[in-house]
Order: C-alpha cells, then sequence, then structure tokens
C-alpha cells in the first residue's frame, strides 16, 4: 500500500517550536510526530510512503536518513502546490493503484487504520475520510453525512457551520480523485477538491485519540494526554 504523508506545513502556529524545526518532527512525550506516523503506517501494511517536503526540508531528510528502512520517497516542493496539489503533481506514482492513503502528518492519533481500509474496501467509494467531532468546526473542513454515511456535503471553514464533524487529515482515495483536482497550483483538498465529491464519498467517524497539532495549546495538551500507538 502507498501513502502520502503531508508534511510540508511550515507551521507557523507553533512558533518559536518551528522556528528551527519542521512540524513534522515537533516531539510528542519525546516521539517525533514523523516516527509515530512511521509506525502507524507500518502498523498496517503501509510499505511506501511520499513525504513532501518545504519548511527545514533538509532536517526532514537528515532525520529520515537516520530512522527509516522502508521504502520513502522524498518531494520537495520550492512553492508550496496545496495539499491536492502534491497529489496531483505526483499522479503518476499512485494512478496505477486500487486505492492509496492521504495523511496529513501533523495530526497526531492511534486510530486504526485497518478498520478504515476495510470500510473502504466493502463500497469502494471515490473516498472515504477519516471524520472527528470538534468543539470549534468554523476553523476545519466540516462534513455532513447520511444514515448510510454517504457524506451529503463538505465545507472548508464555514462561517456557520451546519456540524461538528470534521474531516480529520486520514483519508483513503482511489485514482478517481485525481479528475477532481482542478489544474492549477496551489490546490487545496477541502477548498477545491473534496466539496466537488458530495454524494460520493463515505464518512467513517474516529473515536479513537485524535489531535491536530497546529497550535501551541494543542501540541502542549498532547505531552499530557498521548497514550501512544498501542492505546
Amino acid at each position: 500500500m502507498k501513502a502520502f504523508l503531508l508534511a510540508a506545513g511550515q507551521g507557523t502556529r507553533l512558533r518559536p517550536l518551528t522556528d528551527n524545526l519542521p512540524k513534522c518532527l515537533v516531539p510528542i512525550c519525546g516521539v517525533p510526530m514523523l516516527k509515530i506516523w512511521m509506525d502507524l503506517c507500518r502498523s498496517v501494511g503501509i510499505d511506501e510512503v511520499m513525504v513532501n517536503l518545504h519548511s527545514h526540508a533538509q532536517s526532514v531528510r537528515s532525520w529520515l536518513g537516520k530512522n527509516t528502512d522502508g521504502d520513502v520517497r522524498l518531494v520537495e516542493e520550492a512553492t508550496l502546490l496545496g495539499s491536492a496539489g502534491t497529489i496531483m503533481a505526483n499522479r503518476d506514482w499512485i494512478s496505477a493503484d486500487r486505492y492509496f492513503w492521504i495523511l496529513y502528518a501533523d495530526v497526531l492519533t492511534n486510530v486504526n487504520l485497518t478498520q478504515i481500509l476495510a470500510a473502504h474496501l466493502e463500497r469502494d467509494p471515490i473516498a472515504t475520510l477519516g471524520l472527528y467531532q470538534v468543539p470549534d468546526p468554523s476553523r476545519c473542513g466540516v462534513v455532513s453525512f447520511d444514515s448510510s454515511m454517504v457524506i451529503q456535503e463538505f465545507e472548508e471553514k464555514p462561517p456557520n457551520a451546519k456540524s461538528n464533524w470534521a474531516f480529520s487529515g486520514i483519508m483513503i482515495a482511489t485514482p478517481e480523485l485525481l479528475n477532481y483536482i482542478p489544474a492549477r497550483y496551489p490546490v487545496d483538498l477541502g477548498f477545491d477538491v473534496l466539496p466537488r465529491l458530495a454524494g460520493q464519498m463515505l464518512a467513517y467517524p474516529i473515536y479513537d485519540y485524535i489531535v491536530d497539532i497546529g497550535t501551541l495549546a494543542n501540541y502542549q495538551a498532547a505531552q499530557n494526554t498521548w497514550p501512544g500507538l498501542t492505546a
């Protein structure tokens, strides 16, 4: 299995932590986020990972060179392409696969990816999105879904959210997703692609531990609440 691990973000909201450290390498209880993701990928049988780089790219290259033994491809973006832009720019890597993962490296979770994969394979939609409930949906990609778990609406950072179910940054998709990515850069999954797939995606509610390590408050809270991957 293959996975895009999106790690190119600048992490401006995590400063001063990210002044000299890439966001994907900030430690959670002493363990870099990137290692947590690599271990999680390995646990579900993801044996090919593509990591996109931008901020502090050389630090990420150096860390991966010393800490991974699997098939890891590094793609440096001199100019950020956007979450969907990274997928489109590297479409040849996954175009012949039945499905592939898209994972946001600034999400801390011990979710059971095997169960998400099973749900996706059972019904084979264009994409299956991991969702979780959030207290402030106006800062997220907000999802509405029906009783059969079909996503009826996706809206990125809505001023008046219709739901508190948010996109977790964890999804599995088929190459058909490529047909819905606009031909321009930068291009974003939340703003430009997922809203166009309403009715063709499945919702997978996540009740495992999951935190978006996008702010100092969330980062600091995670140091006291992270149960590890074996919880």
